[in-house]
């Protein structure tokens, strides 16, 4: 069973890379080509039916970002659902909030690799 982009997903995964928030073409900029320790991350990359913003396949890394609209209590708990399933695979998932990317970006860039192994 295939689990790594499905492709009943492709389309709904190009959607989200060509209308991406500002946040995640930022953070983006640092992250393609391997600019973060080397770490190849592919945005809006499937797992099973959950799309992520960013996942490192060497890592078993996944970043979100999250917006204000994550704070709502049901999409809190559906987050944690889903991070609790990929967990259960071997993946795990950082979830910083849109404007960390604009305000704290080295220490968001920093957290990111204090994840990466040794």
């Amino acid at each position: 069973m295939k689990v790594h982009n499905r492709k009943y997903l492709k389309d709904f995964r190009r959607e989200l890379r060509n209308n991406s928030t500002g946040a995640e073409g930022e953070l983006w900029k640092y992250l393609k080509n391997g600019q973060l320790h080397g770490r190849k991350f592919r945005r809006q990359h499937s797992i099973g039916n959950y799309i992520l913003d960013f996942y490192c396949p060497t890592e078993r890394l996944a970043i979100e970002l999250d917006g204000q609209v994550h704070q709502h209590i049901i999409l809190e708990r559906a987050d944690m659902e889903r991070d609790r399933a990929l967990g259960t695979i071997g993946i795990k998932v950082l979830r910083f909030e849109n404007k960390d990317v604009f305000h704290q970006l080295e220490a968001l860039l920093q957290e990111i690799s204090n994840n990466f192994s040794k």
